[in-house]
């Protein structure tokens, strides 16, 4: 149903603060940017920061991670460490370090097996969610799988084009949490077919120029939009 992640958006109070953030301490390159936006090369994904001024506004305190090769994390570390606190986490097959930026996002860069450039992509966001079981419910409906609990049972993993994890109000790894009014885009075949499959469940459902942009129950912004548009 989801053939890929197009964006994710995050909020942001200084543009030109964050700009530089991700420029110079993640070598982002600039896609594009207005007096509202900014728009990254994230490896095959968008990173967009956009000033609260608008609807969809971007996300805030949202926990989200970048990829990159297992070759390549430990520079990441070496260069990060001297400028950031850093956390770090094993998960057997993979290593993780977590920093924040200015405004207040948790920014993951784990290890993974692919080749490619230092950031390949983003490969999980983090929602908060108010009720977690019908979140999960809601996102099944669009094809996500979940193959993870939390053994507090305030949050689960579920896969998909990217990894999505649904928590309660929480902190996870480094403090995190899940960040809420979050704007994600999407892939799919036919934006105007997926949507009709959750329809009954959103709080909201509007044409836009991209596709077709729902906001779900817990209020966050998901965009459909064609494959064919990449």
């Amino acid at each position: 149903m989801l053939s890929g992640l197009r964006w994710l958006a995050l909020e942001v109070k200084y543009l030109d603060r964050a700009r530089e953030f991700y420029e110079t301490s993640l070598d982002l390159s600039v896609r594009e940017a207005t007096e509202r936006e900014v728009v990254f090369d994230a490896g095959e994904h968008a990173l967009v920061l956009r000033r609260p001024d608008g609807v969809p506004r971007g996300g805030v305190h949202t926990h989200y991670a970048f990829s990159t090769p297992k070759p390549l994390y430990d520079d990441w570390y070496d260069r990060l460490s001297r400028d950031f606190d850093l956390v770090e986490h094993d998960f057997g097959s993979a290593r993780s370090l977590y920093f924040y930026d200015p405004d207040g996002n948790c920014v993951e860069i784990g290890s993974t097996d692919e080749d490619g450039d230092p950031i390949t992509g983003i490969f999980e966001i983090v929602l908060e969610v108010e009720d977690l079981p019908e979140a999960e419910q809601f996102y099944a409906g669009l094809g996500f799988e979940t193959y993870n609990r939390g053994t507090d049972r305030k949050r689960v993993r579920m896969g998909g084009p990217f990894d999505l994890e649904l928590w309660e109000p929480h902190l996870g790894i480094a403090d995190a949490r899940g960040g809420v009014h979050v704007d994600v885009g999407f892939e799919v075949d036919d934006p105007m077919a997926v949507t009709t499959e959750i329809e009954d469940r959103c709080c909201r459902v509007e044409t836009v120029e991209s596709g077709v942009r729902i906001r779900d129950p817990d209020g966050h912004y998901l965009t459909f939009v064609s494959s064919d548009s990449a």
